[in-house]
Order: structure tokens, then sequence, then C-alpha cells
């Protein structure tokens, strides 16, 4: 024994099953620490759409996805309605509508962008596959 207190200092003043201790406590907190503490609570939201054809439903579904804090987003094309379930501590409602809005689309009573409207395919656009024109506020319908 006394061979290893002279090539470790530290087990000359301490003693070695007190150091020992020591490291076996420290090493079992800090993996004790990756854990997750709690599952974070998800939101739905359901948004009016001009949406009007599968094309729209891809588009919208496909860039929702890349929207920071959105989990899931399902369109029902026979009510127009975006289903979103989301994260609210790293999104909210509005934003998502603003998201819809900037892809092209009207959400709820907010305006669609327009450049982003031209940008649509022409099945996406007013008045295709014979569905009437969209007017606003559309929520309440």
């Amino acid at each position: 024994m006394n061979k290893y207190r002279k090539k470790f200092p530290l087990w000359r003043g301490l003693g070695g099953g007190l150091l020992f201790l020591l490291l076996i406590t420290i090493s079992t907190s800090v993996s004790a620490q990756k854990d997750p503490i709690a599952v974070e609570k998800r939101y739905k939201i359901e948004i009016q759409t001009s949406a009007i054809c599968e094309m729209c439903k891809h588009t919208l579904e496909r860039d929702m996805a890349f929207e920071k804090g959105v989990k899931e987003s399902s369109l029902n094309l026979d009510n127009k309605v975006i289903s979103v379930t989301y994260n609210p501590r790293k999104t909210d409602g509005q934003t998502i509508r603003k998201r819809i809005a900037m892809i092209g689309y009207h959400a709820d009573t907010l305006a669609r962008d327009s450049i982003a409207y031209e940008n649509l395919p022409k099945c996406c656009k007013d008045g295709a596959h014979g569905t009437p024109i969209p007017q606003l506020p559309l929520k309440g319908r």
C-alpha cells in the first residue's frame, strides 16, 4: 500500500476509501442528469384555409413539417381545415397562421401572401377545379 501512496499524493491525506466513495457519488449524480425531467405538452389548433386540392394538401403538410415546433399537420379537404399539433414552447397559433399565409393560402382571417400565391401551381389557385373564390374572413363559415 505504501508504494501507491508515493505515486498518488491524494491518497496520503484522504485515505483510499473516502476518495473512492467521493468519485462514485459524483459519477452517479452526473449520469442521472441526462434523463429527461418532464414530457412537454402539445397543443392542437384547427385553421380554416383556402386549400382546394391534393396538391394544396401536399404543399401545406410538407411546408408545415419544416416550421419550428410543429409536430404534425393534416389537412381535411372536405372542410378545408388544417389540424396542427405543436409545441407551445417553440411556436404559437398566430405564427402557424402566418406560415400558412406565407405558403400562399388564407389562414382564418389572415390574408395570404400575394407573391407566394402567384408561385403556387395552377391547380391550387382560386377558381381551379370549379371551386368558388374564397372571401375573407374564412373562420365561421
